[in-house]
Protein backbone atom coordinates (compact mmCIF):
# COMPACT_ATOMS: atom_id res chain seq x y z
CA UNK A 1 0.00 0.00 0.00
CA UNK A 2 1.20 3.80 -0.94
CA UNK A 3 2.10 5.76 1.87
CA UNK A 4 3.58 9.36 1.20
CA UNK A 5 5.47 10.09 4.26
CA UNK A 6 9.00 8.49 3.86
CA UNK A 7 10.95 6.83 7.00
CA UNK A 8 13.50 10.10 7.66
CA UNK A 9 10.31 12.23 7.85
CA UNK A 10 8.28 9.75 10.46
CA UNK A 11 11.48 9.51 12.22
CA UNK A 12 12.05 13.26 11.93
CA UNK A 13 8.60 13.96 13.63
CA UNK A 14 8.76 11.01 16.08
CA UNK A 15 11.84 12.66 17.73
CA UNK A 16 10.12 14.77 19.96
CA UNK A 17 7.26 12.47 20.38
CA UNK A 18 9.96 10.03 22.16
CA UNK A 19 11.07 12.91 24.28
CA UNK A 20 7.70 13.81 25.40
CA UNK A 21 5.92 10.57 25.97
CA UNK A 22 9.35 9.30 28.31
CA UNK A 23 8.84 12.90 29.79
CA UNK A 24 5.10 12.47 30.06
CA UNK A 25 5.53 8.47 31.63
CA UNK A 26 8.60 9.83 34.34
CA UNK A 27 5.48 12.92 35.53
CA UNK A 28 2.50 10.39 35.53
CA UNK A 29 3.38 6.53 36.17
CA UNK A 30 -0.28 5.53 37.00
CA UNK A 31 -1.98 4.66 39.76
CA UNK A 32 -0.11 3.14 42.43
CA UNK A 33 -0.81 -0.86 42.79
CA UNK A 34 -0.08 -1.08 46.67
CA UNK A 35 -2.93 -1.20 48.63
CA UNK A 36 -4.64 2.37 50.10
CA UNK A 37 -6.52 2.93 53.30
CA UNK A 38 -9.89 3.67 53.66
CA UNK A 39 -8.90 5.83 56.55
CA UNK A 40 -6.74 7.56 58.66
CA UNK A 41 -7.78 7.60 62.52
CA UNK A 42 -5.87 10.55 64.45
CA UNK A 43 -5.77 10.98 68.20
CA UNK A 44 -3.61 13.27 70.50
CA UNK A 45 0.12 12.25 71.13
CA UNK A 46 -0.77 12.11 74.57
CA UNK A 47 -2.98 9.70 74.24
CA UNK A 48 -1.25 7.22 71.99
CA UNK A 49 -0.25 3.90 73.49
CA UNK A 50 1.35 0.47 71.57
CA UNK A 51 -2.00 -0.46 71.54
CA UNK A 52 -4.04 2.26 70.33
CA UNK A 53 -5.57 0.54 67.37
CA UNK A 54 -6.89 -2.81 69.45
CA UNK A 55 -8.39 -0.25 72.13
CA UNK A 56 -9.97 1.79 69.90
CA UNK A 57 -11.76 -1.60 67.78
CA UNK A 58 -12.91 -2.44 70.97
CA UNK A 59 -14.87 0.84 71.75
CA UNK A 60 -15.86 0.76 68.28
CA UNK A 61 -17.54 -3.01 68.59
CA UNK A 62 -18.91 -1.47 71.77
CA UNK A 63 -20.78 0.80 69.92
CA UNK A 64 -21.81 -1.50 67.10
CA UNK A 65 -23.13 -3.87 69.68
CA UNK A 66 -25.13 -0.87 71.18
CA UNK A 67 -26.63 0.60 68.71
CA UNK A 68 -26.70 -1.60 65.89
CA UNK A 69 -27.17 -5.05 67.58
CA UNK A 70 -28.71 -6.72 64.48
CA UNK A 71 -28.80 -6.28 60.37
CA UNK A 72 -32.33 -4.45 60.68
CA UNK A 73 -31.34 -2.03 63.09
CA UNK A 74 -28.22 -1.38 61.35
CA UNK A 75 -30.70 -0.85 58.01
CA UNK A 76 -32.48 1.56 59.97
CA UNK A 77 -29.59 3.49 61.34
CA UNK A 78 -28.11 3.58 57.54
CA UNK A 79 -31.11 3.78 55.73
CA UNK A 80 -29.90 0.36 53.89
CA UNK A 81 -32.26 -2.07 51.84
CA UNK A 82 -32.30 -5.60 54.70
CA UNK A 83 -30.64 -7.53 52.33
CA UNK A 84 -28.03 -5.38 51.70
CA UNK A 85 -27.51 -4.57 55.92
CA UNK A 86 -27.80 -8.49 56.15
CA UNK A 87 -24.57 -8.64 54.20
CA UNK A 88 -22.59 -5.60 55.49
CA UNK A 89 -23.23 -6.02 59.21
CA UNK A 90 -21.26 -9.47 59.69
CA UNK A 91 -18.32 -7.83 57.62
CA UNK A 92 -17.98 -4.66 59.45
CA UNK A 93 -18.31 -6.78 62.58
CA UNK A 94 -15.38 -9.01 61.23
CA UNK A 95 -13.22 -6.27 60.34
CA UNK A 96 -13.54 -4.41 63.88
CA UNK A 97 -12.42 -7.55 65.52
CA UNK A 98 -9.55 -8.25 63.30
CA UNK A 99 -8.09 -5.17 61.13
CA UNK A 100 -10.37 -2.09 63.29
CA UNK A 101 -7.67 1.05 62.22
CA UNK A 102 -6.07 0.72 58.54
CA UNK A 103 -3.66 4.14 59.71
CA UNK A 104 -3.30 5.58 62.46
CA UNK A 105 -1.89 8.87 62.87
CA UNK A 106 -0.23 9.92 66.09
CA UNK A 107 -0.35 13.51 66.38
CA UNK A 108 1.26 16.44 67.69
CA UNK A 109 -0.97 19.06 66.19
CA UNK A 110 -4.93 20.05 65.95
CA UNK A 111 -5.27 16.88 68.30
CA UNK A 112 -3.09 17.44 70.54
CA UNK A 113 -3.44 21.53 71.81
CA UNK A 114 -0.59 23.93 72.69
CA UNK A 115 1.89 22.35 75.55
CA UNK A 116 5.01 23.52 76.90
CA UNK A 117 7.96 22.26 75.19
CA UNK A 118 9.27 20.38 78.00
CA UNK A 119 5.63 18.48 77.56
CA UNK A 120 6.05 18.05 74.26
CA UNK A 121 9.56 16.60 74.40
CA UNK A 122 8.76 14.24 76.69
CA UNK A 123 5.45 12.58 74.53
CA UNK A 124 7.94 12.90 70.99
CA UNK A 125 10.07 10.32 73.25
CA UNK A 126 7.08 8.50 74.91
CA UNK A 127 5.71 7.93 71.78
CA UNK A 128 8.23 6.66 69.59
CA UNK A 129 8.86 3.96 72.60
CA UNK A 130 5.42 2.97 72.12
CA UNK A 131 5.31 2.61 67.99
CA UNK A 132 8.58 0.44 68.75
CA UNK A 133 6.70 -1.71 71.58
CA UNK A 134 3.55 -2.28 69.65
CA UNK A 135 5.93 -3.35 66.69
CA UNK A 136 7.70 -6.01 68.55
CA UNK A 137 4.77 -7.14 69.86
CA UNK A 138 2.78 -7.01 66.33
CA UNK A 139 -0.39 -4.72 67.81
CA UNK A 140 0.46 -1.59 65.11
CA UNK A 141 -1.97 -1.17 62.64
CA UNK A 142 -1.00 -1.79 58.62
CA UNK A 143 -0.24 2.23 57.75
CA UNK A 144 1.19 4.31 60.75
CA UNK A 145 2.29 8.17 60.95
CA UNK A 146 3.01 11.29 62.79
CA UNK A 147 1.80 14.98 62.17
CA UNK A 148 3.55 17.58 63.39
CA UNK A 149 2.94 20.64 63.87
CA UNK A 150 3.50 23.20 60.71
CA UNK A 151 6.31 24.93 59.35
CA UNK A 152 5.13 28.31 59.54
CA UNK A 153 6.99 30.79 61.54
CA UNK A 154 4.73 30.46 64.64
CA UNK A 155 5.61 26.60 64.87
CA UNK A 156 8.62 25.61 62.83
CA UNK A 157 11.51 25.33 65.02
CA UNK A 158 8.97 22.99 67.31
CA UNK A 159 7.42 21.13 64.29
CA UNK A 160 10.76 19.86 63.26
CA UNK A 161 12.17 19.53 66.97
CA UNK A 162 9.40 16.98 67.62
CA UNK A 163 9.89 15.33 64.35
CA UNK A 164 13.61 14.78 65.87
CA UNK A 165 13.24 13.59 69.02
CA UNK A 166 10.97 11.27 67.66
CA UNK A 167 12.51 9.63 64.56
CA UNK A 168 15.71 9.45 66.54
CA UNK A 169 14.23 7.59 69.50
CA UNK A 170 11.87 5.24 67.76
CA UNK A 171 15.18 4.17 65.37
CA UNK A 172 17.03 3.55 68.49
CA UNK A 173 14.22 1.53 70.08
CA UNK A 174 13.60 -0.45 66.87
CA UNK A 175 17.47 -1.13 65.73
CA UNK A 176 16.65 0.89 62.78
CA UNK A 177 13.77 -0.46 61.79
CA UNK A 178 10.77 1.51 60.60
CA UNK A 179 7.09 0.45 61.52
CA UNK A 180 4.91 -0.37 58.18
CA UNK A 181 3.20 2.06 55.93
CA UNK A 182 5.34 5.52 58.26
CA UNK A 183 4.60 8.77 57.24
CA UNK A 184 5.18 12.26 58.21
CA UNK A 185 1.92 14.78 57.75
CA UNK A 186 2.50 18.11 57.07
CA UNK A 187 -0.42 20.30 57.79
CA UNK A 188 -1.52 23.51 56.46
CA UNK A 189 1.30 23.95 53.78
CA UNK A 190 1.21 27.64 52.11
CA UNK A 191 4.21 27.73 49.95
CA UNK A 192 6.38 25.11 48.60
CA UNK A 193 9.21 26.09 50.62
CA UNK A 194 7.54 24.32 53.08
CA UNK A 195 7.25 20.74 51.70
CA UNK A 196 11.12 21.24 50.68
CA UNK A 197 11.59 21.68 54.19
CA UNK A 198 10.46 19.02 55.40
CA UNK A 199 12.27 17.32 52.72
CA UNK A 200 15.54 19.19 53.79
CA UNK A 201 15.17 17.76 57.16
CA UNK A 202 14.06 14.03 56.19
CA UNK A 203 17.65 14.04 54.19
CA UNK A 204 19.83 15.25 57.34
CA UNK A 205 18.10 12.67 59.21
CA UNK A 206 18.20 9.67 57.28
CA UNK A 207 21.90 9.15 57.02
CA UNK A 208 22.27 9.84 60.99
CA UNK A 209 19.67 7.54 61.62
CA UNK A 210 20.85 5.31 59.73
CA UNK A 211 18.17 5.36 56.94
CA UNK A 212 18.72 4.73 53.44
CA UNK A 213 18.12 7.80 51.46
CA UNK A 214 14.46 8.50 50.70
CA UNK A 215 13.57 5.75 53.31
CA UNK A 216 11.14 8.24 55.33
CA UNK A 217 8.14 9.63 52.94
CA UNK A 218 5.61 12.10 53.89
CA UNK A 219 2.52 13.67 52.96
CA UNK A 220 1.05 17.16 52.99
CA UNK A 221 -2.24 18.42 54.07
CA UNK A 222 -4.62 20.91 51.59
CA UNK A 223 -5.97 23.33 54.10
CA UNK A 224 -5.41 26.56 52.78
CA UNK A 225 -6.49 28.31 49.83
CA UNK A 226 -3.32 29.17 48.60
CA UNK A 227 -2.71 25.25 48.48
CA UNK A 228 -5.14 24.81 46.31
CA UNK A 229 -4.65 28.03 44.21
CA UNK A 230 -1.53 30.05 44.01
CA UNK A 231 -1.21 33.91 43.44
CA UNK A 232 -0.73 33.58 39.50
CA UNK A 233 -3.96 31.76 39.64
CA UNK A 234 -2.66 28.20 38.73
CA UNK A 235 -3.16 25.46 40.60
CA UNK A 236 -0.83 25.12 43.48
CA UNK A 237 -1.05 21.47 44.40
CA UNK A 238 1.73 20.00 41.66
CA UNK A 239 4.49 22.37 42.91
CA UNK A 240 3.81 21.53 46.72
CA UNK A 241 4.56 17.85 45.85
CA UNK A 242 7.10 18.13 43.44
CA UNK A 243 8.91 20.45 46.40
CA UNK A 244 8.92 17.06 48.40
CA UNK A 245 11.24 16.01 45.64
CA UNK A 246 9.82 12.17 45.69
CA UNK A 247 9.22 12.25 48.99
CA UNK A 248 5.37 12.97 49.43
CA UNK A 249 3.17 10.10 48.54
CA UNK A 250 -0.28 11.60 49.48
CA UNK A 251 -2.52 14.37 49.76
CA UNK A 252 -5.26 14.94 52.46
CA UNK A 253 -7.98 17.79 52.17
CA UNK A 254 -8.63 19.35 55.75
CA UNK A 255 -12.16 20.08 55.32
CA UNK A 256 -12.82 22.62 58.32
CA UNK A 257 -9.38 24.66 58.05
CA UNK A 258 -10.00 24.62 54.36
CA UNK A 259 -13.55 26.39 54.48
CA UNK A 260 -12.68 28.60 57.18
CA UNK A 261 -9.37 29.98 55.01
CA UNK A 262 -12.27 30.28 52.13
CA UNK A 263 -14.24 32.38 54.59
CA UNK A 264 -17.18 30.02 55.40
CA UNK A 265 -18.81 29.89 58.31
CA UNK A 266 -19.02 27.86 61.04
CA UNK A 267 -22.26 26.69 60.67
CA UNK A 268 -21.49 25.45 56.88
CA UNK A 269 -18.69 23.68 57.45
CA UNK A 270 -19.04 20.42 55.72
CA UNK A 271 -17.16 17.77 53.37
CA UNK A 272 -20.24 18.26 51.02
CA UNK A 273 -19.43 22.13 51.06
CA UNK A 274 -19.03 23.42 47.17
CA UNK A 275 -16.00 24.81 48.21
CA UNK A 276 -14.47 21.56 49.35
CA UNK A 277 -15.50 19.42 45.87
CA UNK A 278 -13.62 22.57 43.90
CA UNK A 279 -10.37 22.10 46.12
CA UNK A 280 -10.56 18.02 45.43
CA UNK A 281 -11.34 18.39 41.95
CA UNK A 282 -8.12 20.40 41.64
CA UNK A 283 -6.34 18.05 43.68
CA UNK A 284 -7.89 15.11 41.44
CA UNK A 285 -7.16 16.72 37.97
CA UNK A 286 -3.61 18.19 38.73
CA UNK A 287 -2.46 14.67 40.64
CA UNK A 288 -4.22 11.78 38.77
CA UNK A 289 -1.94 9.45 37.64
CA UNK A 290 1.08 10.97 39.74
CA UNK A 291 0.84 8.11 42.17
CA UNK A 292 0.10 10.23 44.37
CA UNK A 293 -2.82 9.20 46.83
CA UNK A 294 -6.04 11.46 47.66
CA UNK A 295 -7.44 11.28 51.09
CA UNK A 296 -10.82 13.26 51.78
CA UNK A 297 -11.61 14.96 55.19
CA UNK A 298 -13.74 14.04 58.47
CA UNK A 299 -17.46 14.25 59.28
CA UNK A 300 -16.69 16.68 62.87
CA UNK A 301 -20.29 15.17 64.37
CA UNK A 302 -20.06 12.48 66.79
CA UNK A 303 -21.69 9.38 66.93
CA UNK A 304 -21.75 9.98 71.13
CA UNK A 305 -25.32 9.75 73.17
CA UNK A 306 -28.59 8.13 72.93
CA UNK A 307 -29.14 5.54 69.97
CA UNK A 308 -30.59 8.34 68.11
CA UNK A 309 -28.42 10.82 68.63
CA UNK A 310 -26.11 8.18 67.65
CA UNK A 311 -27.75 7.10 64.27
CA UNK A 312 -28.16 10.32 63.28
CA UNK A 313 -24.30 10.86 63.26
CA UNK A 314 -23.57 7.73 61.71
CA UNK A 315 -26.01 8.58 58.76
CA UNK A 316 -24.37 11.97 58.38
CA UNK A 317 -20.76 10.27 57.90
CA UNK A 318 -22.21 7.23 55.19
CA UNK A 319 -23.22 10.45 53.84
CA UNK A 320 -20.32 12.04 53.59
CA UNK A 321 -18.31 8.46 52.98
CA UNK A 322 -20.02 8.18 50.06
CA UNK A 323 -20.18 11.96 48.61
CA UNK A 324 -16.46 10.66 48.68
CA UNK A 325 -16.59 7.78 47.15
CA UNK A 326 -18.29 8.72 44.25
CA UNK A 327 -16.26 11.14 43.49
CA UNK A 328 -13.13 9.15 43.39
CA UNK A 329 -11.61 9.78 47.07
CA UNK A 330 -11.20 6.54 48.66
CA UNK A 331 -9.71 7.81 52.14
CA UNK A 332 -11.00 10.29 54.72
CA UNK A 333 -10.33 10.72 58.22
CA UNK A 334 -12.23 9.63 61.40
CA UNK A 335 -12.13 11.47 64.76
CA UNK A 336 -14.18 9.08 67.20
CA UNK A 337 -13.64 5.10 67.53
CA UNK A 338 -17.45 4.78 67.23
CA UNK A 339 -16.78 6.66 63.70
CA UNK A 340 -15.36 3.29 62.30
CA UNK A 341 -18.37 1.53 62.23
CA UNK A 342 -20.04 4.04 60.48
CA UNK A 343 -16.89 4.38 57.95
CA UNK A 344 -17.14 0.71 57.25
CA UNK A 345 -20.60 0.37 57.18
CA UNK A 346 -20.14 3.13 53.96
CA UNK A 347 -17.40 1.86 52.44
CA UNK A 348 -18.77 -2.00 52.67
CA UNK A 349 -22.54 -1.04 51.51
CA UNK A 350 -20.60 0.98 48.79
CA UNK A 351 -19.07 -2.35 47.07
CA UNK A 352 -21.70 -4.42 48.19
CA UNK A 353 -24.59 -2.99 46.58
CA UNK A 354 -22.91 -2.53 43.04
CA UNK A 355 -21.03 -6.14 43.37
CA UNK A 356 -23.34 -8.22 41.29
CA UNK A 357 -23.32 -5.79 38.42
CA UNK A 358 -19.54 -5.45 38.64
CA UNK A 359 -18.86 -9.26 38.83
CA UNK A 360 -20.78 -9.59 35.39
CA UNK A 361 -18.98 -6.65 33.25
CA UNK A 362 -15.64 -7.60 34.38
CA UNK A 363 -16.41 -11.42 34.05
CA UNK A 364 -18.17 -11.08 30.49
CA UNK A 365 -15.72 -8.30 29.78
CA UNK A 366 -12.22 -10.92 30.37
CA UNK A 367 -14.30 -13.93 28.30
CA UNK A 368 -14.39 -11.47 25.29
CA UNK A 369 -10.84 -10.30 26.01
CA UNK A 370 -11.41 -6.78 25.12
CA UNK A 371 -13.70 -7.01 22.78
CA UNK A 372 -16.18 -4.52 23.10
CA UNK A 373 -19.11 -6.12 25.08
CA UNK A 374 -22.84 -5.07 26.08
CA UNK A 375 -24.51 -6.55 29.79
CA UNK A 376 -27.56 -5.03 30.65
CA UNK A 377 -27.69 -1.45 29.18
CA UNK A 378 -24.08 -0.58 30.25
CA UNK A 379 -21.42 -0.17 27.48
CA UNK A 380 -18.30 -1.22 28.46
CA UNK A 381 -14.82 -1.35 26.51
CA UNK A 382 -11.43 -1.35 27.36
CA UNK A 383 -11.00 1.72 29.03
CA UNK A 384 -13.11 0.61 31.60
CA UNK A 385 -11.61 -3.11 32.54
CA UNK A 386 -8.42 -1.35 35.03
CA UNK A 387 -11.55 0.49 36.60
CA UNK A 388 -13.78 -2.59 37.29
CA UNK A 389 -10.07 -4.32 38.20
CA UNK A 390 -9.68 -1.54 40.71
CA UNK A 391 -13.14 -1.74 41.86
CA UNK A 392 -12.13 -5.22 43.41
CA UNK A 393 -8.87 -4.88 44.44
CA UNK A 394 -9.86 -1.67 46.65
CA UNK A 395 -13.21 -3.71 47.74
CA UNK A 396 -10.45 -6.76 48.71
CA UNK A 397 -7.82 -4.47 50.74
CA UNK A 398 -10.89 -3.52 52.61
CA UNK A 399 -12.79 -6.52 53.26
CA UNK A 400 -15.59 -5.19 51.65
CA UNK A 401 -15.48 -8.43 48.79
CA UNK A 402 -14.06 -11.64 49.87
CA UNK A 403 -11.42 -13.37 47.92
CA UNK A 404 -14.03 -16.03 46.23
CA UNK A 405 -16.46 -13.23 45.27
CA UNK A 406 -13.37 -11.44 43.31
CA UNK A 407 -12.85 -15.02 41.92
CA UNK A 408 -15.70 -15.15 40.50
CA UNK A 409 -15.27 -12.61 37.65
CA UNK A 410 -13.41 -15.46 36.05
CA UNK A 411 -10.21 -14.16 37.07
CA UNK A 412 -7.15 -15.93 39.14
CA UNK A 413 -5.62 -14.99 42.07
CA UNK A 414 -2.57 -15.00 39.86
CA UNK A 415 -4.28 -12.09 37.99
CA UNK A 416 -5.57 -10.02 40.59
CA UNK A 417 -2.23 -10.34 41.86
CA UNK A 418 -0.96 -8.37 38.82
CA UNK A 419 -3.36 -5.38 39.43
CA UNK A 420 -3.09 -4.49 35.20
CA UNK A 421 -5.55 -5.47 33.33
CA UNK A 422 -3.26 -4.73 29.98
CA UNK A 423 -1.33 -7.68 31.84
CA UNK A 424 -4.25 -9.73 31.90
CA UNK A 425 -5.61 -9.60 28.79
CA UNK A 426 -1.73 -9.88 27.27
CA UNK A 427 -1.40 -13.35 29.27
CA UNK A 428 -4.73 -14.40 28.35
CA UNK A 429 -3.74 -13.60 24.64
CA UNK A 430 -0.67 -15.27 24.92
CA UNK A 431 -2.97 -18.51 26.46
CA UNK A 432 -5.01 -18.65 23.66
Amino acid sequence: MKTSLSTAEIDRISAPLRAGNAAFATRYPGERSDRQPVHTLYGGAHLFRADAARRLGQRALEALEEHAPDAATLAEAFGLAPQLAERVRPRVLDKLRTEPVEDLRIDFEDGYGVRSDQEEDGHAVACAGEVARGRREGVLPPFLGIRIKSLTEETRERALRTLDLFLTAMLEATGGALPSGFVVTLPKLQIPEHAAALADALDALEPKLGLAGGALHLEIMVEQTQAVVDATGRVAVPALVAAARGRCIAAHLGTYDYTASCGVTAAHQHMGHPACDFAKQCMQASLGGTGVWLSDGATNVMPVGDRATVHAAWRRQAFDVRHSLVGGFYQGWDLHPAQLVARFTAVYAFYLEALDAATARLSSFVGKAARVSLVGDVFDDAATGQGLLNFFLRGLGCGAVSASEALATGLTLDELRARSFAKILAGRRTAG
